[in-house]
Protein backbone atom coordinates (compact mmCIF):
# COMPACT_ATOMS: atom_id res chain seq x y z
CA UNK A 1 0.00 0.00 0.00
CA UNK A 2 2.87 2.41 0.53
CA UNK A 3 4.24 2.13 -3.16
CA UNK A 4 0.45 3.03 -4.60
CA UNK A 5 0.00 6.62 -5.90
CA UNK A 6 -3.18 7.93 -5.83
CA UNK A 7 -4.25 10.81 -8.74
CA UNK A 8 -7.78 11.51 -7.42
CA UNK A 9 -9.47 12.35 -4.06
CA UNK A 10 -11.69 9.54 -4.39
CA UNK A 11 -9.11 7.01 -5.03
CA UNK A 12 -7.17 8.67 -1.74
CA UNK A 13 -10.80 7.85 0.19
CA UNK A 14 -10.65 4.05 -0.60
CA UNK A 15 -6.77 3.66 0.08
CA UNK A 16 -7.32 4.92 3.46
CA UNK A 17 -10.34 2.84 3.94
CA UNK A 18 -8.13 -0.39 2.94
CA UNK A 19 -5.46 0.84 4.92
CA UNK A 20 -7.81 1.15 8.08
CA UNK A 21 -9.14 -2.53 7.17
CA UNK A 22 -6.21 -3.90 6.71
CA UNK A 23 -5.08 -2.50 10.67
CA UNK A 24 -8.32 -3.77 11.97
CA UNK A 25 -7.77 -7.32 10.22
CA UNK A 26 -4.10 -7.12 11.93
CA UNK A 27 -4.42 -6.08 15.16
CA UNK A 28 -8.22 -6.55 16.03
CA UNK A 29 -9.84 -4.13 19.23
CA UNK A 30 -12.24 -4.41 21.73
CA UNK A 31 -15.74 -3.69 21.25
CA UNK A 32 -15.32 -0.64 23.24
CA UNK A 33 -13.02 0.85 21.18
CA UNK A 34 -15.05 -0.19 17.51
CA UNK A 35 -17.94 1.77 18.71
CA UNK A 36 -15.88 4.88 19.42
CA UNK A 37 -13.96 4.56 16.18
CA UNK A 38 -17.53 3.92 14.53
CA UNK A 39 -19.13 6.91 16.10
CA UNK A 40 -16.13 9.12 15.04
CA UNK A 41 -16.32 8.10 11.82
CA UNK A 42 -19.95 8.17 11.42
CA UNK A 43 -19.67 12.01 13.06
CA UNK A 44 -17.06 12.95 10.55
CA UNK A 45 -19.55 12.18 7.63
CA UNK A 46 -22.36 13.79 8.91
CA UNK A 47 -20.25 16.80 9.33
CA UNK A 48 -19.48 16.40 5.65
CA UNK A 49 -22.87 15.56 4.04
CA UNK A 50 -25.88 17.25 5.09
CA UNK A 51 -28.61 15.51 6.48
CA UNK A 52 -31.15 16.81 3.46
CA UNK A 53 -28.36 16.20 1.02
CA UNK A 54 -28.87 13.20 -1.55
CA UNK A 55 -26.24 11.40 -3.62
CA UNK A 56 -27.49 11.64 -6.99
CA UNK A 57 -24.11 10.71 -8.90
CA UNK A 58 -24.04 7.60 -6.14
CA UNK A 59 -26.82 5.24 -6.68
CA UNK A 60 -25.62 3.00 -3.79
CA UNK A 61 -26.65 6.02 -1.62
CA UNK A 62 -30.43 5.53 -1.19
CA UNK A 63 -32.19 8.56 -0.48
CA UNK A 64 -35.15 9.30 1.90
CA UNK A 65 -38.18 8.24 -0.62
CA UNK A 66 -36.09 4.84 -1.23
CA UNK A 67 -35.99 4.16 2.47
CA UNK A 68 -39.45 4.75 3.07
CA UNK A 69 -40.61 2.61 0.35
CA UNK A 70 -38.58 -0.11 1.41
CA UNK A 71 -40.05 -0.45 4.71
CA UNK A 72 -43.53 0.29 4.00
CA UNK A 73 -44.76 -1.96 0.84
CA UNK A 74 -47.43 -0.29 -0.93
CA UNK A 75 -50.64 -2.59 -2.28
CA UNK A 76 -52.64 -1.66 -4.95
CA UNK A 77 -55.94 -1.94 -2.97
CA UNK A 78 -54.59 0.38 0.00
CA UNK A 79 -55.11 3.26 -1.97
CA UNK A 80 -58.50 2.46 -3.36
CA UNK A 81 -59.67 1.94 0.27
CA UNK A 82 -58.55 4.67 1.11
CA UNK A 83 -60.85 6.69 -1.63
CA UNK A 84 -63.94 4.46 -0.75
CA UNK A 85 -63.73 5.30 2.95
CA UNK A 86 -63.33 9.29 2.10
CA UNK A 87 -66.34 8.64 0.31
CA UNK A 88 -68.33 7.24 2.67
CA UNK A 89 -67.50 9.38 5.00
CA UNK A 90 -68.61 11.85 2.72
CA UNK A 91 -71.75 10.94 2.35
CA UNK A 92 -72.45 10.07 6.48
CA UNK A 93 -71.41 13.23 6.81
CA UNK A 94 -74.02 14.92 4.34
CA UNK A 95 -76.32 12.36 5.76
CA UNK A 96 -76.33 13.51 9.63
CA UNK A 97 -76.52 17.15 8.22
CA UNK A 98 -79.94 16.11 6.26
CA UNK A 99 -81.25 14.36 9.56
CA UNK A 100 -79.90 17.47 12.01
CA UNK A 101 -82.10 19.84 9.35
CA UNK A 102 -84.66 17.93 9.37
CA UNK A 103 -84.89 17.76 13.30
CA UNK A 104 -84.07 21.69 13.61
CA UNK A 105 -87.28 22.12 11.52
CA UNK A 106 -89.16 19.91 13.24
CA UNK A 107 -88.31 21.35 16.87
CA UNK A 108 -89.40 24.67 15.28
CA UNK A 109 -92.67 23.84 13.58
CA UNK A 110 -93.52 21.75 16.61
CA UNK A 111 -95.11 23.79 19.39
CA UNK A 112 -92.92 23.82 22.59
CA UNK A 113 -93.57 22.02 25.53
CA UNK A 114 -95.29 24.31 28.64
CA UNK A 115 -91.70 24.06 30.40
CA UNK A 116 -90.06 25.82 27.52
CA UNK A 117 -92.83 28.36 27.15
CA UNK A 118 -91.61 29.93 30.22
CA UNK A 119 -88.34 30.92 28.76
CA UNK A 120 -89.36 32.57 26.03
CA UNK A 121 -86.98 35.09 24.79
CA UNK A 122 -89.11 37.48 22.67
CA UNK A 123 -92.61 38.40 22.72
CA UNK A 124 -94.64 39.11 19.52
CA UNK A 125 -97.87 38.97 21.10
CA UNK A 126 -99.12 37.72 24.01
CA UNK A 127 -99.08 34.39 23.54
CA UNK A 128 -96.52 33.87 20.81
CA UNK A 129 -92.38 34.79 20.27
CA UNK A 130 -89.32 33.08 20.46
CA UNK A 131 -88.05 30.65 22.93
CA UNK A 132 -85.21 29.02 23.82
CA UNK A 133 -85.87 25.59 21.92
CA UNK A 134 -86.43 28.11 19.08
CA UNK A 135 -82.91 29.36 19.49
CA UNK A 136 -81.18 25.87 19.88
CA UNK A 137 -83.25 24.15 17.34
CA UNK A 138 -81.80 27.31 15.31
CA UNK A 139 -78.47 25.89 16.00
CA UNK A 140 -79.29 22.56 15.03
CA UNK A 141 -80.40 23.35 11.63
CA UNK A 142 -77.41 25.72 11.00
CA UNK A 143 -74.87 22.72 12.25
CA UNK A 144 -76.69 20.30 9.79
CA UNK A 145 -76.61 23.37 7.11
CA UNK A 146 -72.87 23.97 8.17
CA UNK A 147 -71.73 19.76 7.59
CA UNK A 148 -73.12 18.79 4.18
CA UNK A 149 -71.21 22.76 2.68
CA UNK A 150 -67.92 21.83 4.47
CA UNK A 151 -67.99 18.08 3.44
CA UNK A 152 -68.90 19.20 -0.25
CA UNK A 153 -66.35 21.61 -0.54
CA UNK A 154 -63.35 19.47 0.13
CA UNK A 155 -62.22 17.83 -2.90
CA UNK A 156 -61.31 13.81 -2.65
Amino acid sequence: MKGKQVNSEAGLWKLKAEELIVLLQNEPVDAGDAKNIQQKINKAFDEVIPAGHSNKNNPAVPNDLELLLTGHQLHKKAPQKQIDFEKIKKYLLVLIGVVMITLGMAMIIMPAPPYFEMFTIFHFTANDGVTLMDLIALVIVFTGVYLPLSTLSKKV
